[in-house]
């Protein structure tokens, strides 16, 4: 029996290269709308949350009440710039794919939480064609932001795992923040948002340097 029968993964960041092109339609969508130009470090930082989460803390200028149109504008012209207009790829990251079909052929549950919308993931699976790998998703939007746990609580309850049963993959420490709040294990990766030693301040089981290491790391350690 295994130590962590359902694997949850984080998308952007863990799975699929994309910061570069999150980064770049942020800084897009800041100048265009209210003419304010975001570092790519301020942009990366907010990676993993929600994106309407991402924009008011990148905009703390912007109130969420008396701003919110402004707020919905700068939402709009990301979505539209990452989506349509920009032209920074977004891979799947090196063995992205045989990590998958292995995990699966081990007998693991696979599931997604992510930042990211309904429309953004659903365009970005069919890309890579890898729906038939995951049994569930939850998106922000639909559920509230990372850190917030219920993307986690909600996939739990969906299908009949605990908690002690799970464990949270994810580039950023909004993902190991969220998995903490459900009383999860994590496993960060380091070649996405955030470096070793921030995922490390929230205590996970271990930090990969790829996410190609997870099938090894788990059949040596919880098998």
């Amino acid at each position: 029996m295994k130590h962590f029968p359902l694997l949850v993964f984080d998308w952007d960041g863990t799975l699929v290269d994309s910061i570069e092109r999150i980064v770049t339609s942020l800084q897009f969508a800041s100048k265009k709308t209210v003419d304010i130009n975001l570092s790519a470090e301020q942009a990366r930082d907010v990676i993993g949350l929600g994106l309407m989460e991402a924009i008011g803390k990148l905009h703390p200028e912007l109130d969420a009440k008396q701003n919110l149109g402004e707020l919905n504008e700068i939402a709009d012209a990301y979505r539209q710039h990452y989506m349509y207009d920009n032209a920074v790829p977004a891979p799947l990251f090196n063995g992205v794919n045989d990590l998958l079909n292995q995990l699966r052929k081990d007998g693991y549950t696979l599931a997604i939480s992510t930042g990211k919308s309904r429309a953004g993931l659903e365009q970005s699976i069919n890309e890579h064609n890898l729906a038939h790998h995951f049994v569930t998703t939850r998106c922000a939007g639909e559920n509230k932001s990372k850190p917030h746990p219920e993307m986690l609580h909600e996939i739990l309850q969906e299908l009949n795992f605990s908690a002690s049963q799970t464990l949270m993959i994810g580039d950023s420490e909004h993902d190991l923040k969220m998995a903490s709040n459900a009383n999860i294990n994590s496993i960060g990766v380091t070649h996405g948002v955030h470096d070793e030693t921030t995922l490390n301040k929230h205590k996970p089981l271990a930090c990969l340097t790829d996410i190609t290491e997870l099938s090894t790391f788990l059949s040596h350690n919880y098998s």
